[in-house]
Parts: C-alpha cells; sequence; structure tokens
C-alpha cells in the first residue's frame, strides 16, 4: 500500500472537489465551523468502518444482494453515530438535524465500497475509507470556516473579529449575511474548485 492511497483522496481524488460526489451535504452543514468538523468526522468513521467491515465479508457476500448489504452496514454505523451525538452532543445534534442520517445516502461511501474495499483487504480498505472522508472533510471545514468567520464573525462560536470592529460599534466592518445563505456556499465551493484546479494542472484536463 503506498502513500498515492492515503494522499489521492485528498488532493488529486478528492471527492468533492474531483469526483463532484457529497456535495449537498457540503452546503448544507457548512454555515458553523462546528457543524462541519462533527459531519467531517462522521463521514471518515462511517466510511473507514464500512470498508474495513465489508472488506472482511466480501468473500461470504452473494454479488445479487451485495447493495442491500452494504446498506445494512453503513445504516448500521449511521446509527451508532447518530445515538452517540443525541447522547453526548444533543446541541450538535439537532443541529445537525436530519443531516447525519442521510450520511447512508452519501456518494462516496458506497462508491468507495463498490471501487475499493469488495476487492481489497481490510486494512487498505479502512484506509482508504478513512482518508477519503478526510478528504470529503477538508473541504467542508475550509468552506465552513469562511463562511462561519465571514458570515457571523465567529470560529466555533468564539467571536474572532473585535466588536470595536463593527459599525455599530463606531467601526467600519459589518458582517456579510450572504455568507449564511446556501447560494454562498455554492459560490465558495466552486471557489475551491478552482483554487484546486488551478494549483493542479493536471485536473485541468479532465
Amino acid at each position: 500500500m503506498d502513500k498515492e492511497t492515503y494522499l489521492k483522496p485528498l488532493f488529486k481524488g478528492n471527492p468533492i472537489t474531483v469526483l463532484v460526489l457529497g456535495i449537498c451535504s457540503s452546503l448544507a452543514v457548512t454555515v458553523q465551523l462546528k457543524g462541519a468538523l462533527v459531519m467531517a468526522l462522521s463521514v471518515t468513521l462511517v466510511t473507514a468502518f464500512s470498508s474495513l467491515f465489508i472488506s472482511l465479508l466480501r468473500n461470504t457476500i452473494p454479488n445479487r444482494v451485495r447493495i442491500i448489504v452494504q446498506l445494512v452496514v453503513v445504516a448500521m454505523f449511521v446509527i451508532l453515530i447518530d445515538q452517540a451525538l443525541k447522547a453526548f452532543s444533543y446541541d450538535t445534534s439537532k443541529m445537525l438535524s436530519v443531516y447525519i442520517g442521510l450520511i447512508i445516502t452519501n456518494c462516496i461511501i458506497m462508491g468507495r465500497i463498490e471501487a475499493f474495499a469488495l476487492g481489497n483487504k481490510p486494512w487498505p480498505s479502512f484506509v482508504d475509507g478513512a482518508f477519503n472522508g478526510l478528504g470529503y472533510g477538508m473541504i467542508l471545514i475550509i468552506v465552513a470556516f469562511f463562511r462561519e468567520l465571514l458570515g457571523s464573525g465567529t470560529l466555533l462560536g468564539f467571536q474572532i473579529i473585535p466588536a470595536s470592529w463593527y459599525i455599530e460599534n463606531g467601526g467600519w466592518y459589518a458582517n456579510n449575511g450572504l455568507m449564511i445563505l446556501p447560494p454562498m456556499a455554492l459560490i465558495l465551493l466552486g471557489c475551491v474548485v478552482w483554487v484546486h484546479r488551478s494549483i493542479d494542472k493536471e485536473l485541468q484536463e479532465q
């Protein structure tokens, strides 16, 4: 297992910016950095352990029911994470609402199971799932960083932009309300894709 397995999902094969998977959740949960971090961690755990579990079972799953088995395994891990959030971080669970449950529909998870876990051993499958989840999460965090900072003046709920800078306090700054609206998430994501492809010339030909 070479370093390409680790690095490709982060850069040249990023699930969001290159493969254009998981776009919906990247737009829906990036208003606040905390929500993006939790979603990133959740998807990473589900992708990694689902790939591991399916790889362990790959030689015993009949081909005609493999999709059903995959969905059951993914759903099991999604439910475990959802219940853990409700038990230990109810406010975050409430903030993310239905999007934790909708992880089961994330194309990245099923894509990695089909493309990698079904044909490889457990440890490489786990690593592949984990790094694809991290590649997804990295983009979520970048988008959420700018949306929360410029839209609310905070990061992780802590005030970052000094109160003295705001117009109502005699300063010059005002929060950009557009940043917390869904269309701005799409625009920021487009900017991330543009920067990514500007840096990596090979992607411009794809």
